[in-house]
């Protein structure tokens, strides 16, 4: 699925931007896979803005990332409103304060075990697609950590950053199991395939 698949069709001659948003909970590694995003989409020659909001400094409150990823400088030093596209570390976080910034035409990456028609008769109107990235983490040796799962499976649904460029940001930054991580962005990547079929043009 292309950029211009998910930017709005009013848009799409008048504005290159890919706006993104990372939602996660604090310890999910939301925050370090919206860096190794942008990381990725640096290496591929982009403009890149990533930063980053808090719910609080205790585990498992809301974290979330916003990037946005142009082919020209970007200028805005505001919030994202209104996302292209979203990847979520956990379906109970698809509630008001995040579809908020969400409308038809944005892209919902979710880390669920339930299939995605499941989710979408609870979320009618989201083009979401739904990847158990903790089974391709526990199948690959790193628990419950997601991250690089995820990762693979967003840059599938995005249509970039490209699996090369995204596994190799992933072996030279990851802090430890680099391999595992680049071996679970790859089956993220794959996973998301079958889910992309399911999401209407």
């Amino acid at each position: 699925m292309s950029r211009d698949t998910i930017r709005r069709p009013a848009e799409q001659e008048e504005a290159s931007m890919l706006e993104i948003i990372v939602q996660g909970r604090g310890g999910q590694g939301a925050q370090t896979a919206g860096n190794l995003l942008a990381r990725a989409f640096f290496a591929q020659g982009r403009q890149v803005q990533a930063f980053a909001t808090y719910g609080g400094a205790r585990r498992g409150t809301p974290v979330s990332s916003f990037i946005r990823v142009d082919d020209r400088p970007i200028r805005l030093r505001c919030d994202i409103e209104q996302a292209d596209a979203i990847l979520c570390f956990d379906a109970s976080l698809l509630a008001p304060p995040l579809l908020a910034r969400a409308d038809a035409h944005t892209l919902v990456l979710v880390n669920s075990a339930r299939g995605a028609a499941e989710l979408r008769e609870e979320h009618p109107g989201l083009r979401l697609v739904a990847v158990d990235a903790l089974a391709i983490s526990r199948e690959t040796g790193l628990g419950r950590i997601v991250n690089s799962a995820l990762l693979g499976a967003f840059a599938r649904a995005l249509g970039s950053p490209t699996l090369p460029v995204l596994r190799q940001v992933l072996l030279d930054y990851s802090a430890q199991m680099a391999q595992q991580n680049a071996q679970a962005c790859a089956l993220g990547w794959e996973a998301a395939g079958q889910g992309l079929q399911e999401v209407s043009p």
